[in-house]
């Protein structure tokens, strides 16, 4: 694996202050620059050695493509959360053998049991700043299309030099809104099998009614393995793959961690909005979030109905649900949060802090002339669509519409070279588009589907003439008046039609042309090819809006980072699905008034929440052992007991979770999964009082698999020390 150091410290970065040291997920070749702050905290290895992506400890970390985990041994072993395994562990589940309900332990390799299709380990190995290349080949004349293709155009061009070496994944990010780009490449393994899950009862223990609070008593983490090929790169799925020797792994510190603690996480945090401006906070917190949530309610409501307990229908849908009722309740907290505090009044006192500072800096005016003035002009056009576009968006929630739209699109843009296709449809797309191809049947049910067509298809029909899509009304026979019967009948037609649903028939028309297309007399693949025009051409006035972004954006952000440069604030770019490092301490917070929350649960809140029934349904082993006080060599004897999980004041958010936590040293001592209630307003704001992670301990990870599950065959090949 090529070693690549990553370049001395970001020209962006500056010292945080001290009232916001905590605040902030760094790119790695920034620590160097915030020294002081991480030793003050405690951290005690050198943060030069955090830049380092492919020596220790960065070496060990890595994405699941959408969360991120860490290798715990020298055969391939990785942690994530249960939650970021549940879809392996829901796609190898039926009704009668419900991995979910009873978990899954592999004595041996041989029994380990292939994740879902498409699941992926991502090692980061190379981060190259290509903004120079992207940005010489765009001038401020270029309509927002033609930008927008220019920047397509070259990022394409890297990633396929990238790519030119096998085994790799490789993608260009923007930063601060397209201010920078750098291009990541990844070592992609293919071949990912799962492990260990203990029952949900202990990895989803508390379920919706605990998710985002605390006290918290969740046992959520599970284990994969990476395997290649017998040369050590990464390979499909095969009987005579080997487990992965990764470079570096973590080890792992029996005993957790103390209150006090300096603690950082390192991973991959998806998406923050600490830069957007007052407008779209304004939309976003209290019409977006309202609005969506309500929908949210209708579409569980649904799916809950037409997919009763312990149905194969329910267990298909059971990581839909999840990540369902987590939006749901992550919205509901934005929404309450923004309602306690005053964001809004925030972000435009900024605003017009910063035309203040502008003006009273003549060089700095004439550096940033009125970008935000005319980022807020095209924010003020993007919004007036959306409501628009939301009714149009349930339209198309159903699988079997989506999945023909998709083939048709890999049609048409396999007529083009391999360097003119949209991303997405290019060669190396196929893998991942067969695979989801595969995933379908065991995430989807006939009866479960017809219900959300029918409803949202209402939906949208309620939306004005004009507003509407001609192509699928002419399609689907829908007038101005809406008849639901005569459209409900419709649908079952189309759905008894179909041979989309096998999954032979769906992986056949992958490669098939344009006019194979046109002559089906499949109804969703007729549909798909109706309402193409229509929808391409309002892809394309999309396009040509995010193109003038690519403009606006940068240079509003040139002038934010100026004018937080001035005062000493930090800057730190938004997260983006790219490797991050935050840090902080075990620390407890005050929720409310009157209430303290300590930092640490146990095993004895366990069984003090259990009740026997959902979420709340403890396995009987686990409540004998508490009951007993068989601590084992994992007892804190400042507890008294097994610590469970423990808060921190480090700052994450969405793909986060899995993310390592390692102590002063380096070394595992837990999983970052989840955030308190009140801190879930930290995608757009920061609230160091409020602001706190939840981290399963890693002493109880090893109690559970010593004393429950008997996994001490894993627990042997990890190092684990105290």
């Amino acid at each position: 694996m090529k070693k690549l150091m990553l370049a001395a410290a970001a020209s962006l970065a500056t010292v945080a202050s001290p009232l916001m040291a905590d605040e902030g997920m760094w790119q790695p070749d920034q620590l160097p620059s915030i020294e002081k702050h991480l030793k003050d905290a405690g951290l005690k290895i050198d943060p030069d050695n955090l830049t380092k992506l492919t020596e220790f400890p960065m070496g060990a970390v890595i994405s699941l493509g959408g969360c991120t985990a860490s290798f715990l041994s020298p055969k391939g072993l990785v942690a994530t959360n249960h939650h970021c395994a549940y879809g392996s562990i829901q796609f190898n589940s039926t009704a009668e053998n419900n991995l979910l309900e009873k978990g899954f332990l592999a004595k041996e390799f041989s029994e380990e049991l292939a994740a879902a299709p498409g699941s992926r380990v991502y090692v980061t190995t190379e981060v190259t700043k290509v903004t120079n290349s992207i940005k010489d080949e765009l001038t401020d004349e270029m309509s927002g299309m033609s930008r927008y293709k220019a920047v397509e155009k070259i990022e394409k061009s890297l990633v396929a030099d990238c790519e030119a070496e096998e085994g790799y994944r490789c993608n260009v990010y923007s930063f601060h809104g397209g201010l920078e780009y750098y291009l990541i490449k990844q070592m992609e393994i293919r071949d990912v099998r799962l492990v260990y899950a203990p029952s949900s009862h202990i990895g989803k223990y508390g379920g919706d009614v605990d998710n985002w609070m605390w006290p918290r008593h969740t046992g959520d983490f599970a284990f994969y393995r990476a395997y290649v090929g017998k040369d050590g790169k990464p390979a499909d799925f095969s009987k005579d793959n080997v487990p992965y020797e990764p470079e570096h792994f973590l080890t792992v510190n029996a005993n957790g961690v103390a209150k006090d603690d300096f603690v950082m996480v390192t991973g991959y945090p998806g998406r923050t909005n600490r830069y957007r401006t007052s407008a779209e906070v304004k939309n976003q917190f209290e019409w977006r979030y309202p609005t969506f949530r309500t929908i949210l309610h209708k579409y569980i409501d649904i799916i809950e109905q037409n997919a009763p307990e312990g149905s194969d229908a329910r267990v298909k849908y059971a990581s839909t649900l999840a990540g369902l009722n987590n939006a749901e309740k992550n919205w509901g907290s934005m929404i309450e949060s923004y309602g306690k505090g005053n964001l809004l009044e925030r972000r435009q006192k900024l605003e017009a802090d910063l035309e203040a500072w502008l003006l009273d800096n003549p060089a700095m005016k004439e550096k940033h002339g009125d970008s935000l003035a005319e980022l807020d002009a095209l924010i003020k056009e993007d919004l007036k669509d959306q409501a628009i576009e939301l009714k149009k968006w349930g339209m198309s929630r159903d699988t079997l519409t989506g999945t023909a739209d998709r083939l048709y699109r890999l049609a048409i843009e396999s007529q083009k070279p391999d360097a003119e296709r949209d991303p997405g449809y290019q060669e190396r797309d196929l893998i991942r588009i067969k695979e989801s191809l595969k995933r379908m049947n065991r995430r989807w049910d006939a009866e479960v589907e017809k219900a959300l067509y029918k409803h949202f298809v209402a939906q949208y029909a309620s939306l004005p003439k004009e507003d509407r899509v001609v192509s699928y009304d002419k399609f689907m026979d829908i007038s101005n008046e809406f008849n639901a019967t005569e459209f409900n009948d419709k649908v079952d037609n189309m759905f008894a039609e179909t041979e989309l649903t096998d999954q032979e028939v769906r992986l056949n028309w992958v490669g098939k042309s344009v006019e194979d297309f046109k002559n089906s007399d499949d109804p969703f693949i007729q549909l798909a090819v109706a309402t193409y025009d229509e929808n391409y051409k309002k892809e394309l006035e999309d396009k040509e809006q995010s193109g003038e972004f690519k403009k606006l954006r940068p240079q509003y952000m040139a002038a934010i980072i100026d004018f937080y440069k001035s005062q000493g604030k930090p800057v730190y770019a938004d997260a983006n699905s790219t490797l991050r490092v935050t840090y902080g301490n075990v620390k407890g917070y005050s929720p409310q008034d009157g209430l303290s929350a300590t930092p640490f649960t146990t095993l004895e809140g366990i069984k003090a929440k259990h009740t026997g029934e959902e979420p709340f349904n403890s396995p009987i082993n686990q409540l004998a052992l508490i009951n007993a006080k068989q601590y084992g060599e994992y007892k804190d004897s400042a507890l008294n007991s097994v610590q469970v999980n423990f808060l921190s004041t480090v700052d994450t958010t969405g793909g986060n979770s899995g993310s390592p936590t390692m102590n002063a040293n380096a070394e595992f001592v837990g999983l970052l999964f989840d955030g308190v209630y009140e801190s879930i307003i930290g995608d757009w704001d920061y609230n160091p009082q409020l602001n706190r992670s939840i981290h399963v301990s890693s002493a109880y990870m090893l109690w559970v698999m010593k004393y429950v599950d008997n996994a001490q065959n894993l627990i042997n090949e990890m190092k684990v020390v105290r």
